[in-house]
């Protein structure tokens, strides 16, 4: 059984892995330790009840007005192809909606999961400048090779 809640302090190590084996593979951008805590109340983990492992992960992050970003989203190989990382976009565009946000972007390698929960391929010069001020530090810059989609 897996449960979904809030990223708690406790959860920063394993997030970290999960999302650094992701980007070792070049399908995900890496997060350091200190970003993970500035940025933790942004995240929603799945956990395996059973032993409490965490085997997936995925953020909210804020950009605009009415306007945020799915990001970080990460699930443990072993568990794939089970629906978490569904339920996980699910709980994250629930509870951007309940602050009032009426467009969800995430930036993705993996378009064709985003499309089945109605995400649509857009351009990144669609997307407001004020979204690309973390780019600048992102080992890809200026040469993002990563896809846009919205959901409105």
């Amino acid at each position: 059984m897996i449960r979904y809640r809030k990223a708690t302090f406790a959860d920063v190590d394993e997030i970290h892995e999960l999302i650094a084996g992701y980007a070792s593979q070049g399908v995900m951008l890496p997060k350091p330790h200190s970003t993970l805590y500035e940025t933790l109340r942004e995240f929603v983990v799945a956990e395996e009840i059973a032993t409490k492992k965490i085997v997936g992960v995925g953020a909210l992050h804020f950009t605009w007005n009415e306007l945020a970003e799915v990001r970080s989203m990460a699930v443990d190989e072993n568990f794939s192809r089970r629906g978490i990382g569904s339920a996980i976009v699910k709980k994250l565009l629930e509870e951007g909606r309940a602050f009032g946000i009426k467009k969800f972007f995430t930036l993705t390698y993996r378009p064709d999961f985003f499309g089945t929960l109605g995400f649509t391929t857009t351009t990144k010069e669609s997307l407001p400048h004020k979204i690309w001020k973390e780019c600048i530090e992102c080992p890809k810059f200026p040469n993002c090779d990563e896809i846009a989609m919205t959901l409105e």
